[in-house]
């Protein structure tokens, strides 16, 4: 059983490793994950206005 400080170091030694693969995206991946989260919150935000049209004409409130 590996005690609590071993565990913190482990989990640091992932954390640096993570950090050193990760980059900077460039400006046009950047555009593309705003349009991508635009358009996922656009579709969520509809799909919850449904909901709330379809209930407000089933309970008439």
């Amino acid at each position: 059983m590996a005690s609590t400080i071993e565990k913190i170091r482990t989990f640091l030694s992932e954390s640096k490793r993570v950090l050193l693969v990760t980059r900077k995206p460039g400006m046009k991946e950047f555009k593309l994950a705003v349009k991508i989260t635009g358009l996922g919150m656009i579709i969520i935000g509809l799909i919850g206005m449904l909901i709330r049209m379809v209930g407000y004409f089933i309970t008439g409130s």
